[in-house]
């Protein structure tokens, strides 16, 4: 991944992983890739096509096929709790993983649209968000942030989050499914979630976007 920079943006759900790697990537004029959409786009294949994504075999058929070229990203789908909880289910599959892992890391080392350095006038670069970027995609990535909150100011995002779409949520479900969620991507025997040892840990909770932005580009500079 010589000649261009990597920033690695890891961290749980709803921590505001994915809006400070958008705001870096439009700041830095770098390529940004949501890895999380990778998985949503899997499970939302077996949801569509009736299957179970707990099915481990299913899945990992569906991502050994993944064609990031033709995947629809923009999908309304690919944002509904459905497609978010079967994510979770297939992510903790290992051949699920693999798969997957060669999608990412061409991203990586090959920035898709020939992004060239932005504001900030550095070299062509790219921003990758999930929860194993700084670990397992790009361990050596020239930055990694691990964002993290408390589950109850996480829950409360994601609730906002989905009535501002028109959902119709309860908080407690919502809270009860991220710890769900939570317990599985920390201890799967694959990349479990977990701040690489060289990442700037950025707690969220009492930080807003504006706030959380300003930080990592100071770490940046």
């Amino acid at each position: 991944m010589s000649g261009h920079v990597v920033i690695a943006v890891d961290g749980p759900a709803a921590s505001g992983k994915g809006t400070l790697a958008r705001r870096l990537a439009a700041e830095l004029g770098y390529a940004y890739l949501d890895t999380g959409l990778l998985y949503r786009v899997v499970g939302l294949i077996l949801i569509r096509q009736g299957l179970d994504p707990a099915d481990e075999n299913a899945a990992a058929e569906a991502a050994i096929v993944f064609d990031a070229a033709t995947a629809d990203f923009n999908d309304p789908a690919l944002r509904d709790e459905e497609t978010s909880k079967a994510a979770g289910i297939v992510a903790a599959f290992p051949a699920v993983r693999a798969a997957l892992v060669d999608v990412q890391r061409r991203f990586a080392a090959n920035p898709p649209g020939g992004a060239e350095g932005g504001a900030q006038g550095v070299a062509r670069g790219a921003v990758l968000d999930g929860r194993d970027i700084g670990t397992v995609i790009c361990p050596d990535a020239d930055y990694k942030f691990f964002l993290e909150a408390d589950i109850e100011e996480r829950a409360r995002r994601r609730v906002k989050e989905l009535r501002d779409r028109g959902d119709t949520v309860i908080l407690n479900l919502v809270l009860q499914e991220m710890k769900e969620r939570d317990e599985r991507d920390r201890t799967r025997a694959v990349a479990p979630l977990a701040p690489a040892a060289d990442a700037s840990v950025v707690n969220t909770t009492n930080l807003n976007a504006d706030a959380a932005f300003a930080l990592a580009m100071s770490l940046i500079r």
